[in-house]
């Protein structure tokens, strides 16, 4: 068994060296035929990578156009007329108009507090006679509401008779000091009577009749409804005590409940109509007169309180009615609300921009008035914004957008196989090519002969732009002379999927030119064809290559 055992072992041992050796002797191999990069290569594969590598100007502009930092990118949408008739684009100027809206909330009536009084006294004593004596009850100012006996205020009664009888006694004296003396006293108990509620009439009774009154007739202060009464015959009352509470209903406060969107439109001062389900028909009119500084957390509303005139007292405390607040913003520069797209980040329109192009525009708006919002920024007066179709329209173009930023690859004749080789097709011109090699070629590229005529192409500005550029064509003869009178059409066209070419026609100009103005919506390059119509002669059409928003019009920049 020893003897198996090791015989086992070592052909275990032997097997695992042999793996070992073999692995070894692979890794050495392998590592003798790779090519060690030469410093000269290292300087080569830089070099090729740098003319690969696009420039810092050129790849700014293959960046996609974006309406707003911060939201999804947008670009110019361009969208046929077939194709808006399809999608049922409508539009609609950008103007002022009037802005009126209402403001509807139901408010409860309630007491004017400024016309609240509290009738209490100033001395202590003993009700006796009650003459107002249920709630509800109407009274006049200075009509009796009781009569009171206060032994206090029968002393001062007493007090200001002595004052009045000590001053009659010295009223011949020959010292002023005794006389001014005697004035001062009946000064002191007449305003002690006074600050203790009784009228200028009772003292003057009292004085007439040179004797102290055991009970005082207390009056009503103001005109109103008595809405509170603690007062009995026979009560003990002290001054602390509110003995009526009466309200002047002439003028009653509506409080209404609004809504937190509500509160820019509501001011103080607003006109205001409420009417009531206890007078169908019937409007009644007050004012705004205050908005409470606090809000509803439960219901998420800001208390607005209306004065109504109440001259009749038709109007009941806690009366419910619906009150309609106008709301008046004057003439301002709006939209229809059919025409803004809210992402939440940002607000956006389209605008047209003549052509089948709609450009993607961020707007501040103000307050939505009604069916159209209030514009605060981003719009001029006269422009046109789509009102009905915008989401497809937003659809084109963020698809734009997406394929713009692959204008340098796929759009704008750069492959993707040359872009890994490190060849990139920049519209015909190689990375290693000039600007001025590269303006050279192009100014041969747009000089084309064909049918006779010699065709000459030019820009303004001179490198298109991303959006409208001026096209100038200059026809000529085979012998050289201008070609007047011909009908010209330029038809513009992205070559990218999904774009529709658009065509329009070319005024003439001097000299055998004729201009046309075309919106090239995104940068890369764009394709021209010329179609020019002579009477009695063949068609003649030939299609040229300029390229947008490229610094040196290089394609697909």
């Amino acid at each position: 068994m020893r003897t198996m055992t090791g015989r086992g072992s070592r052909a275990v041992w032997i097997v695992m060296g042999a793996i070992t050796v073999a692995v070894v002797g692979l890794w050495l191999i392998e590592g003798r035929q790779r090519p060690h990069p030469s410093p000269r290569d290292g300087e080569k594969s830089g070099q090729d990578m740098r003319a690969a590598s696009p420039a810092p100007d050129i790849m700014e502009g293959m960046k996609p156009s974006s309406a707003s930092e911060g939201g999804p990118a947008q670009a110019y949408a361009m969208v046929t007329p077939f194709k808006q008739q399809l999608i049922g684009v409508k539009t609609m100027v950008v103007e002022k108009r009037p802005l009126e809206t209402v403001v509807r909330a139901v408010g409860r009536v309630d007491y004017d507090e400024q016309r609240l009084t509290r009738v209490n006294l100033r001395v202590s004593g003993w009700v006796e006679e009650l003459f107002v004596d249920f709630t509800g009850q109407l009274v006049r100012k200075g009509q009796p509401l009781f009569t009171l006996y206060s032994p206090g205020l029968v002393a001062s009664e007493d007090e200001y008779l002595l004052a009045l009888k000590a001053r009659d006694k010295v009223r011949d004296s020959p010292i002023p000091e005794v006389r001014a003396q005697a004035e001062q006293l009946v000064e002191a108990a007449f305003d002690r009577l006074r600050l203790w509620t009784l009228t200028n009439k009772q003292i003057d009774d009292l004085a007439r009749r040179g004797k102290a009154q055991t009970y005082i007739t207390m009056t009503s202060p103001v005109t109103g409804h008595v809405i509170e009464k603690k007062v009995f015959k026979g009560l003990y009352v002290e001054p602390e005590m509110t003995l009526y509470t009466i309200a002047d209903l002439s003028t009653v406060w509506v409080n209404a409940e609004i809504y937190e969107y509500e509160l820019p439109f509501v001011t103080v001062g607003q006109l205001t109509t409420v009417t009531f389900a206890a007078y169908p028909g019937e409007q009644f009119h007050g004012r705004v007169s205050y908005i409470y500084p606090y809000l509803n957390k439960g219901a998420r509303t800001v208390k607005v309180r209306l004065n109504l005139p109440n001259p009749d007292g038709r109007l009941k405390p806690d009366m419910y009615g619906n009150a309609v607040i106008t709301v008046d913003r004057g003439t301002r520069l709006a939209i229809p609300e059919q025409a803004v797209l809210d992402a939440g980040t940002r607000t956006l329109v389209f605008v047209v921009r003549g052509e089948g192009l709609f450009e993607p525009r961020v707007v501040k708006l103000g307050p939505k008035i009604g069916l159209y919002y209030e514009v605060s920024e981003g719009l001029s007066e006269g422009e046109r914004v789509v009102t009905s179709g915008n989401f497809l329209i937003d659809s084109e173009s963020k698809l734009m957008a997406a394929t713009n930023m692959m204008g340098a690859l796929g759009m704008g004749g750069i492959k993707m196989e040359q872009a890994q080789m490190g060849q990139m097709d920049m519209g015909g011109m190689p990375m290693g090519e000039t600007p001025e090699r590269r303006k050279q070629t192009e100014k041969i590229s747009r000089e084309r002969k064909a049918g006779g005529l010699t065709l000459t192409l030019s820009t303004d500005p001179a490198s298109p732009r991303i959006g409208e550029n001026l096209i100038r064509v200059t026809v000529k003869d085979a012998g050289g002379k201008p070609v007047p009178s011909a009908t010209v059409q330029l038809t513009y066209l992205m070559a990218m999927p999904g774009m529709m070419p658009a065509t329009v026609p070319m005024k003439p100009g001097k000299d055998g030119t004729y201009e046309a103005r075309a919106n090239l919506g995104m940068g890369g390059q764009w394709e021209l064809t010329v179609v020019i119509q002579r009477a009695g002669q063949p068609e003649v059409k030939e299609t040229f290559s300029v390229t947008a928003g490229g610094g040196d019009g290089m394609s697909g920049m």
